[in-house]
């Protein structure tokens, strides 16, 4: 059933800047195009386009933009987060987001709930190089520790083959498995907001 009252902002933390060809932006167009299939409005933002600045601060002052994607952020009801693997983790980009919503830990809404709260996150891991499941497992953890709750099977991820040159990008056709990942991630992405939306975490008790 189509939700036109959830939004979806993808981040793509390739250390490549636009518009040089990214397999990051591929799938996160791909999943894009999923849920707008559900009817979903969203944004592709390509992280390393824009002068986030290191730090845990909400905003580290002249010339971050990070304040102006968290305003993003905090709109979308869903948030994908879309890394490469270099070296066996996720890129200095992934790193830098996740540092940046540690922030976040101290910020709450009106009911005293951490600010993130209520909100979905998903991921989607890619490489020629092992590592996806221990980056999707970061990624989780921290993308959790900060509020945001995570649906079943909500990473998505490719491997190439070891030793080899083929990036995702460079594929004549997604592979099936990894179709039917990201159709998964959206559908549970989709249905939890959906579920979260009508029935908030309750707030903490009045100390």
């Amino acid at each position: 059933m189509p939700t036109t009252d959830l939004s979806v902002l993808l981040l793509n933390c390739t250390l490549k800047h636009a518009p040089e060809a990214s397999s990051c932006q591929l799938i996160a167009e791909q999943l894009l195009g999923g849920f707008a299939g559900h009817g979903l409005d969203g944004d592709i933002v390509r992280v390393v386009d824009l002068e986030v600045a290191p730090g845990v601060d909400a905003d580290m002052g002249d010339g971050d933009e990070w304040p102006g994607l968290r305003e993003r952020i905090l709109a979308a009801e869903i948030l994908a987060v879309c890394t490469p693997t270099w070296l066996g983790h996720m890129s200095s980009v992934a790193q830098r987001v996740l540092e940046r919503l540690d922030a976040e830990l101290s910020a709450t809404d009106d009911q005293g709930r951490p600010i993130l709260y209520g909100r979905v996150a998903v991921t989607a891991v890619l490489g020629n190089e092992d590592g996806a499941h221990k980056i999707t497992a970061d990624l989780h953890q921290a993308l959790n520790d900060v509020g945001f709750t995570m649906p079943a099977q909500g990473g998505t991820y490719w491997n190439g083959a070891a030793m080899e040159k083929t990036d995702y990008k460079d594929l004549p056709e997604t592979p099936e498995p990894v179709a039917q990942a990201n159709a998964s991630l959206v559908r549970n992405a989709v249905h939890l907001a959906r579920l979260l939306a009508q029935e908030p975490y309750p707030a903490p008790p009045a100390s």
